[in-house]
């Protein structure tokens, strides 16, 4: 469902690069978008997610189906009335939101007034994607993994149909893709009822601020709201570093940043999803073992899946991106500069994977404080390489920034993980990281003999699966099999 909602996700970029190019108007969708996206990982996928699903875990195992409907309905009203507040005030205050976001473009006459019309659009998808992640972290405690998965699905192909058939109607048609993004969230909320309802978890509005799980769920939140607003307040640095640099930078760097989400989100993402829970409910039941050896399992499936994707991120970012983007409005130009942002993107894909993976090492035990200040040392390397580095690279520099900073990160993180004695690698990782360097020389002798004899799409396809083949041929001769990472919780 993941690997679906990416594809959709990639043909929504590439339709949007196609009828809107990478100038003013997707500078400001894309600001607009960039805001409640923030907020989106702040308070739904992010602190929230951290905070109530070890909480949910625990009452769904240890105080029965009633107690957890109540813990729900709790959290979800008080939730709903929050983040209702949020989104008033997030369309009053569009116009000054504009220069938070990116003072840049008071420079080009219209774009601030363009930004501030689609903030307004679009910012009301934070309430329901919030309340998706709600369902969702219920659904994923209850392993009802695919229905959150495919979601996203709705969001993408709400854009896709906004900008085929919506955008003529509007002036600016970009403005087409805000309406686009309001009807996706409303879409996604609206799809989780009726799994919601199948399980006996579909929440009653209830408001009761003195409940012991609600004043738990909110404890946990505080730190976890500031570990995750630390890279998002990164996340909105960068944007107005971008914005300074000129028009198209933002998107340049948008359009890099989707084709890194689709092995960060296929891994990383999907992966994490499937782990909190599981860490959660071994941390419930003392079993410290198998809560070491789930973490070292997806640790290793990261080291094995994430570095090919980075190395064919660094290898085919050309065709990559002419493929999936060089149509219309978006010119060879734009192709080269979206080019130097994925470079800088894919030097930390595997950190970006692994902090999906670590972090929840501590999420599952409640424990907020160490990665929230880990997050805060990870923003300011971060943000003192950007402002270093984007004068001699530009907008890759801001990238490269990014990747470094996610580095930091994962080895903060393993460092106190190892530390406080949460996990233990198993044996055989020089083993394992031998024969993964082995194989990761023979894709990139496959990629660069092959990245020649294709063209655009027929290329692309031939170049991937002679990579794929050769590397996971590899791996077979070296004595790796499916069954050694075949988990079942």
């Amino acid at each position: 469902m993941t690997l679906l909602s990416r594809i959709t996700g990639l043909a929504r970029e590439s339709l949007k690069a196609a009828v809107f190019g990478a100038g003013v108007q997707m500078d400001a969708f894309e600001a607009a978008f960039r805001l409640p996206n923030i907020l989106r990982r702040m308070f739904a996928e992010g602190a929230f997610s951290q905070a109530f699903v070890p909480i949910l875990a625990e009452y769904q195992r240890q105080r029965g189906p009633e107690a957890t409907r109540d813990l729900v309905g709790h959290v979800g009203s008080i939730l709903a009335l929050v983040l209702l507040g949020v989104t008033v005030l997030g369309v009053l205050a569009a116009p000054w939101l504009v220069y938070l976001l990116a003072s840049g473009f008071v420079q080009t006459p219209g774009k601030v007034e363009l930004t501030a019309q689609m903030i307004r659009i679009v910012f009301p998808y934070i309430l329901f994607v919030s309340l998706v992640s709600l369902a969702g972290g219920v659904l994923n405690v209850y392993r009802r993994f695919a229905v959150p998965a495919f979601t996203p699905v709705l969001l993408n192909l709400s854009i896709i149909g906004a900008a085929i058939f919506l955008a003529r109607y509007f002036d600016p048609p970009v403005v087409a893709l805000a309406w686009g993004v309001f009807i996706g969230g409303a879409a996604q909320l609206a799809f989780q009822i009726a799994p919601l309802a199948r399980i006996g978890m579909l929440p009653r509005f209830s408001l009761d601020w003195r409940d012991e799980g609600v004043r738990r769920v909110l404890r946990l939140m505080g730190p976890a709201v500031i570990g995750v607003s630390a890279a998002q307040i990164s996340a909105l640095i960068n944007t107005q570093l971008a914005a300074l640099l000129g028009d198209g930078r933002i998107s340049w760097i948008t359009y890099a940043d989707r084709l890194m989400e689709f092995p960060t989100a296929l891994l990383g993402v999907a992966l994490g999803t499937v782990i909190l829970p599981s860490l959660s409910k071994h941390f419930s039941d003392a079993n410290h073992a198998e809560y070491s050896a789930l973490l070292d399992w997806g640790l290793r499936l990261a080291f094995l899946l994430a570095l090919p994707a980075a190395l064919a991120l660094w290898l085919l970012a050309v065709p990559l991106i002419s493929t999936l983007y060089q149509y219309g409005k978006f010119n060879v130009n734009d192709v080269w500069q979206t080019r130097s942002a994925l470079l800088g993107y894919s030097v930390g894909l595997l950190a970006l994977i692994l902090v999906k993976i670590l972090a929840p090492g501590f999420y599952a035990r409640q424990h907020m404080r160490t990665p929230v200040k880990i997050a805060f040392v990870t923003v300011l390397v971060t943000q003192t390489l950007a402002v270093i580095l984007m004068w001699p690279l530009g907008h890759a520099g801001l990238t490269l920034a990014t990747s470094l900073g996610a580095c930091v990160n994962a080895a903060l993180l393993y460092l106190f993980l190892r530390r406080r004695g949460y996990y233990h690698p198993a044996a055989g990782w020089l083993a394992f990281v031998s024969k993964l360097a082995v194989a990761i020389g023979v894709l990139a002798a496959a990629l660069w003999l092959s990245a020649g004899l294709w063209q655009k799409a027929a290329r692309l396809l031939g170049v991937i699966a002679a990579g794929a083949a050769a590397y996971f041929g590899a791996l077979f001769l070296l004595g790796f099999r499916l069954a050694d990472f075949n988990r079942r919780g």
